[in-house]
């Protein structure tokens, strides 16, 4: 492995050890930018090998309620995208943990969207994951042009024709994101149907590594989906702990007690 991206570094490390990645969502900003710092060094300390760092947005069609209040907190704390990217900096400073924007379109089309790649790939972003905004679209729209700084993660879903996984693989650096049931982001009591089988299915069409995400909230579920997949993805069982928990002083240390079993579980298959 060649490549200077630290998402691509740590799966070749990974891959290596035999070992599933996991990969930890939080939105910027809840619930505050200081404490958000904390808990990504709290995250790390647990041992996520990724981070998926959520840009607050008013209209976040994509995700469940948990995650719906997070974006809602966040920007009633008075977070901006402007500050996201500070907190990435922030991190930066004492961090080479890999992190991925995770984003939509509006607010990185009103930042500028060539502007914001390349913002955010020197505040030390690694990788950006745009929900609304299809490859296909970015063909189509000079003005969706990026600079190549920071891998774009891509979206494979239960509902995604066939014909159509080879060329979201195609154009998915990084990793591929499985979204292993339909609907919105939240927490499940029991894991989609099918993730093996459709994990398999993808990565017949790509050398890229896949990730599962979507209700995974239990070590259990952490270690059953590590088993078929490289890397596991939890946000709202996080993200519902940081909600429980917003005013403790102990917050950042309650979410990596939290984690680690999830970490654990997943580098244990």
């Amino acid at each position: 492995m060649n490549s200077s991206n630290r998402i691509d570094q740590r799966f070749a490390s990974l891959a290596k050890e035999g070992k599933a990645a996991f990969v930890a969502y939080i939105c910027a900003g809840d619930p505050d930018l200081d404490r958000s710092l904390a808990i990504m060094h709290g995250l790390e300390r647990a041992g996520a090998d990724v981070i998926e760092l959520g840009v607050p947005f008013s209209d976040p069609m994509a995700d469940g309620i948990v995650n719906q209040m997070a974006a809602h907190r966040a920007l009633e704390a008075g977070a901006t995208t402007r500050g996201v990217l500070d907190l990435i900096r922030r991190f930066r400073e004492d961090s080479e943990l890999p992190l991925v924007v995770f984003t939509y379109l509006n607010p990185i089309y009103t930042y500028g969207f060539s502007q914001f790649h390349h913002d955010a790939a020197e505040a030390g972003a690694d990788g950006i994951l745009l929900l609304d905004l299809p490859p296909d679209e970015t063909g189509r729209n000079e003005e969706l042009t990026d600079t190549g700084e920071l891998h774009h993660i891509r979206l494979i879903a239960p509902t995604t024709p066939d014909d159509r996984i080879p060329q979201l693989a195609a154009a998915s650096e990084g990793f591929l994101y499985y979204v292993s049931r339909e609907g919105v982001t939240g927490e499940q009591t029991s894991l989609a149907e099918g993730i093996a089988a459709n994990v398999s299915k993808i990565k017949e069409s790509t050398t890229v590594p896949v990730v599962v995400g979507f209700g995974i909230s239990q070590p259990e579920q952490s270690a059953e989906v590590a088993r078929s997949a490289d890397g596991v993805v939890v946000g709202s069982a996080i993200v519902r702990r940081i909600e429980e928990h917003g005013a403790a002083e102990d917050l950042p240390e309650r979410i990596e007690a939290f984690v680690k079993p999830l970490v654990e579980a997943a580098k244990s298959v």
